[in-house]
């Protein structure tokens, strides 16, 4: 297994906690399976559990999601080896829990209870822990208590393990000062972008056979796409607003629902930093009135960021005991030391956000516009059943159309298609499914609207007739033409140059940059350029084409950075991380294998293929 532990170092709190509660991810049920399947293999007596993989396989799809910018599909998944990434980790952390156990490591109650009560998904507003949100959370995901326990009890223990076998190691000086050589090497270049002035040969004009070739050899640029022939009728609640009634018992009922909304309390924008004892709370609260330490130094020094210790903006009652303090000031400072759950804690108050106020008339427009919505929302939840019995009774479109409040439409749904009922995700998934034997059913929108439709046709691609795209086929000819003749000029330049002549001599418009960093950025400019100028030799010329355009670029000195400067030595240190922590990496990965090869590792496909076919 490849990767393995490339995540060793997020304890079980973060792994499972972050997962699940930051990104949203559900608990995954395998009901389905009836309590048969619980594992997707072991390593020695350490078992990998079928709901675990599949909470870090969905992780791993939504951080891919969120790359791309839209749902990733199992199948997509699959493609680009996801799968498989974290079965690799899965199985490397279950070796070293497994090596813990067998040396008989493991986590003491105490350890354990800082953990938990630390943990910030299971404190309530107020910033302390709290059991009843403790409880819930781990019902929610589908752990109980004593489950979960046994789990951190065990991450914990891995986590020293992995301490142990790779903390300490440090990066070879002589490669972290190689790297941040290296990346901290600045040039001088000089280069040109060509045009059609610069070519020595005109463009010529293309024949008609000519043509008609560039046509047949780039069909892809003149086809036509797929298109299927889609009839749909719909209601959506924007579609019954003028049906909709509200009296004032209904505006002033959603006031008084929302009334958290519109009546908000005085606020501080709070965080929270906790000590172990309050002597180090006191004098940590000294140095940040003498000016030695601002709130994010003392933060730094606990390893928190303020990120991680922010609180939000808590009312004064959200905040408990800490409250009347923190009210108290009347510009941003820093309360305490004050007594908490977990702790003597100092306050940094940043901000004060008055109370707010909205009137019930002032919310009038606001309450008529979503009180609307929401009963037209309702009024199609309604009269869904009545929808749904007339399509399986065997009534069209049309006749939907003609009976009921629905809309008829028609659509040419091809790939990049959005307009008006595309926009819907729903409908888009609907029409690329839909075959010509399937009857209309009745389908959600995310709006609260209802949708059906039917496939009347498909129209599959083809290459559109070179006399209906005849003037496109000439102008994508000449560019595809006008791009050669340039990347031609610029091999001429390159040879010219290493022959002794100047880039300046070429007769081309040339642009001079000096100290030039590498990973640099030049505005309107290819990002190829800077990674050719630093990929080419001092004498030599490099060559950049991207679409259409064509530059030249050589390199006029390069300059090494000052070792002693402080930039350097950031990048040096920031090296000296990033390559120690891939040699524990590595190291860990090794140990990984060692431990499976001698606990013995086994793996159950049938297990891993239904966890993934649950999560199709």
């Amino acid at each position: 297994m490849s990767n393995k532990l490339r995540s060793h170092g997020k304890n079980m709190v973060v792994w499972v906690l972050l997962a699940m509660l930051v990104l949203g991810l559900g608990g995954f049920g395998m009901a389905n399976f009836s309590g048969r399947i619980s594992t997707i293999g072991s390593v020695g007596e350490t078992d990998v559990s079928v709901n675990d993989y599949a909470r870090a396989l969905r992780q791993e799809m939504n951080a891919a999601a969120a790359q791309i910018g839209r749902p990733l599909t199992l199948a997509e998944a699959q493609s680009l080896g996801l799968d498989r990434q974290v079965q690799g980790q899965m199985f490397g952390q279950a070796a070293v829990t497994e090596a813990a156990r067998v040396i008989g490591l493991s986590a003491g109650d105490a350890e354990l209870h800082r953990q938990i009560t630390a943990a910030r998904a299971f404190q309530g507003l107020d910033g302390k822990f709290d059991r009843e949100t403790y409880r819930l959370t781990l019902r929610q995901e589908g752990f109980t208590e004593a489950e979960f326990e046994s789990k951190l009890r065990a991450d914990i223990a891995r986590s020293i393990l992995q301490g142990a076998v790779a903390g300490g190691l440090r990066a070879p000086e002589a490669t972290t000062n190689a790297y941040a050589a290296y990346i901290t090497e600045t040039r001088d270049i000089a280069y040109a972008e060509l045009a059609e002035a610069d070519l020595t040969t005109a463009v010529a004009e293309p024949g008609e056979d000519q043509l008609r070739a560039f046509h047949s050899e780039h069909a892809d640029q003149f086809t036509r796409p797929e298109t299927r022939e889609i009839s749909y009728v719909w209601l959506t609640p924007d579609m019954l607003m003028d049906k909709v009634q509200l009296d004032e018992d209904a505006l002033r009922t959603a006031y008084d629902s929302r009334r958290d909304d519109f009546v908000q309390p005085e606020k501080r924008l709070v965080e929270k930093l906790v000590y172990p004892t309050l002597e180090e709370a006191q004098a940590a609260k000294a140095r940040y009135d003498a000016g030695q330490a601002s709130f994010a130094d003392l933060a730094a020094e606990r390893g928190l960021t303020l990120e991680d210790i922010d609180l939000g903006e808590p009312s004064k009652d959200e905040l408990g005991e800490a409250g009347d303090a923190v009210f108290a000031l009347t510009e941003p400072g820093v309360a305490g030391p004050i007594e908490t759950d977990l702790g003597p804690a100092l306050y940094a108050m940043n901000a004060i956000i008055p109370a707010q106020e909205t009137s019930f008339e002032d919310a009038r427009a606001e309450l008529s516009s979503e009180a609307a919505a929401d009963r037209a929302r309702r009024m199609i939840g309604d009269m869904t059943t009545d929808l749904e019995d007339r399509l399986a009774g065997g009534a069209t479109l049309e006749q939907m159309a003609e009976e009921t409040d629905m809309q008829l439409g028609h659509i040419s749904m091809a790939p990049d298609t959005d307009a008006d009922i595309a926009g819907y995700e729903a409908f888009r998934e609907a029409a690329q499914k839909v075959t010509a034997e399937d009857f209309p059913e009745l389908g959600n929108l995310d709006d609260g609207g209802v949708f059906a439709l039917r496939l009347d046709g498909v129209t599959p691609a083809a290459l559109i007739p070179f006399e209906e795209v005849r003037d496109q086929v000439a102008t994508a000819w000449r560019a595809a033409e006008l791009t050669r003749l340039k990347t031609e000029r610029a091999a001429e330049i390159a040879a010219a140059v290493e022959s002794g002549a100047s880039l300046g001599a070429q007769g081309v418009l040339l642009t001079s940059v000096a100290k030039l960093p590498r990973g640099g950025y030049l505005e309107g400019q290819p990002r190829a350029l800077i990674d050719t100028a630093f990929t080419t030799e001092p004498g030599k010329v490099g060559v950049v084409t991207e679409g259409e355009r064509v530059l030249v670029v050589t390199v006029e000195a390069v300059h090494a950075a000052d070792p002693a400067s402080d930039d350097v030595a950031q990048v040096r240190e920031m090296a000296q991380t990033q390559i120690s922590q891939s040699i524990a990496n590595d190291l860990l990965d090794f140990y990984a294998r060692a431990t499976e090869a001698e606990a013995g590792m086994t793996i159950d496909p049938t297990a891993i293929n239904a966890v993934q076919a649950q999560m199709q």
